[in-house]
């Protein structure tokens, strides 16, 4: 088995900017800042690796999550109630 290339620091970033894009992507308010917390979350928690094939799976992992993440909102936004979350709705 091949061993894992180690991502560069630009891959990292542009991975962690889809991913935040991609929670963007979700109508509810409440399924938008989980996704976002769960990607900041995630990176920070990995943030200290310093084996390269640690890096590489984490880094595998998280395109991963990426995918499922973007099948996700695709799903959510087909079956997406019109209603606004308290969250969302503007005070006057």
């Amino acid at each position: 088995m091949a061993a894992a290339s180690v991502p560069l620091r630009a891959e990292v970033l542009s991975l962690l900017r889809s991913l935040l894009k991609t929670a963007r992507k979700f109508g509810d308010y409440n399924i938008r800042e989980y996704a976002r917390r769960r990607a900041v979350d995630g990176f920070r928690e990995n943030k200290e690796l310093s084996d390269p094939s640690a890096i590489a799976a984490a880094f595998a992992e998280g395109a991963s999550q990426l995918e499922v993440a973007k099948r996700q909102a695709s799903v959510y936004n087909s079956y997406a109630s019109s209603a606004k979350s308290v969250m969302e709705v503007r005070s006057l």
